[in-house]
C-alpha cells in the first residue's frame, strides 16, 4: 500500500540576496515518516525546514498540505494538519517560566483556565521525561538537555477543545547540536518515543549533522545540496551505497564533490 503524503514541496526555490539557497528543489513527507535531512552546511537544510513550517515563504514553486496548496504563510490561514517544530536553539523565551513556554499558546489563543493549562503543561512535561516541578523553573535554570525537552514540549502541545491544532508533523531543527553523546542519546530516543507514544505526531522531519543522530532517528534520509535533493534512501543504504556525496559525507573526507569552505 502505498503511503500517503501529508507535505509535498514542488519545485521550491529560494534565494537571500545573490545566494541562491534553494533552487527548484521537490521534497514529499509521507505519513509515518522518519525522515532526516542531511548535507553540508549552508545548503538550505533550516531553510526547507522552515519553508515546510510555514515561517518561510519561497520565493518560487508550491508547498501542498494533505493535498491542499498552502497560501501565504502559516499565519494567512491553517493548514489542515498540525505542525510543530523545536528550534535549534530551544527558542524559549527566557523571562517566561517553563510553565507559560510550554503553555504559550494556550494562555495567549485559548479559552482554557489556568488550572487547566498547567494540568496540560505538566502532563506534557511528563512526557519528556521532566517533573511537574520544573514547570516553574526559568530556562535559565535548567541544563542544555532539558531546555531541549521542554522545548519538545511545547512542539507536541496542543488544545484539546481544537483537535485539528495536535500537531501531526514535528520538524525538528539540529536537536541534538551542542549536547554531549549522552544527551544527544536521551533526545535521540525522546524523538523516536514521541513518534512510537502516537502523541498527535505520527510523522517527523529532522536536519542534523549527527552520525549517530541520523542512524538512531532516521529511517529514510534525504541528502540537500546545491539547493537540489541529490540522493534519498533508507538508512541502511548509506553505507552500501555507491553515491559519492554520501561516501564523501559520512567518510568526513575532504575530496569529492562536496567543496570543502573556510
Amino acid at each position: 500500500m502505498a503511503k500517503e503524503p501529508l507535505i509535498e514541496l514542488k519545485n521550491i526555490s529560494k534565494s537571500f540576496g545573490d545566494s541562491k539557497i534553494l533552487v527548484n528543489a521537490n521534497l514529499t513527507i509521507y505519513r509515518g515518516d522518519a525522515l532526516a535531512i542531511i548535507g553540508p552546511s549552508g545548503t538550505g537544510k533550516s531553510t526547507i525546514l522552515r519553508i515546510i513550517a510555514g515561517l518561510l515563504a519561497p520565493d518560487a514553486g508550491d508547498v501542498y498540505v494533505q493535498g491542499q496548496k498552502r497560501e501565504g504563510l502559516i499565519d494567512d490561514a491553517p493548514d489542515p494538519i498540525g505542525i510543530g517544530m523545536v528550534f535549534q536553539q530551544a527558542a524559549l523565551f527566557d523571562s517566561l517560566t517553563v510553565d507559560e513556554n510550554v503553555g504559550f499558546l494556550l494562555y495567549q489563543h485559548s479559552r482554557l483556565d489556568r488550572v487547566r493549562i498547567r494540568q496540560l503543561v505538566e502532563e506534557k512535561l511528563g512526557m519528556v521525561g521532566l517533573a511537574a516541578e520544573v514547570a516553574d523553573q526559568l530556562p535559565s535554570q535548567l541544563s542544555g538537555g532539558m531546555r531541549k525537552r521542554v522545548s519538545f514540549a511545547r512542539a507536541v502541545m496542543a488544545n484539546p477543545d481544537n483537535p485539528k491544532d495536535n500537531p501531526e508533523v514535528i520538524l525538528y531543527d539540529e536537536p541534538t547540536a551542542g549536547l554531549d553523546p549522552i544527551a544527544s542519546t536521551v533526545i535521540e530516543d525522546l524523538v523516536r518515543q514521541l513518534q512510537a507514544e502516537k502523541a498527535g505526531c505520527s510523522s517527523y522531519v529532522m536536519v542534523t549533522h549527527q552520525e549517530s543522530t541520523i542512524r538512531r532517528t532516521a529511517d529514510r534520509i534525504v541528502f540537500l545540496h546545491q539547493g537540489q535533493v541529490r540522493w534519498s534512501g533508507s538508512v541502511k543504504e548509506i553505507d552500501n551505497t555507491n553515491n559519492p556525496l554520501i561516501k564523501q559525507f559520512f567518510s568526513g573526507s575532504t575530496t569529492g564533490p562536496i567543496q570543502v569552505t573556510g
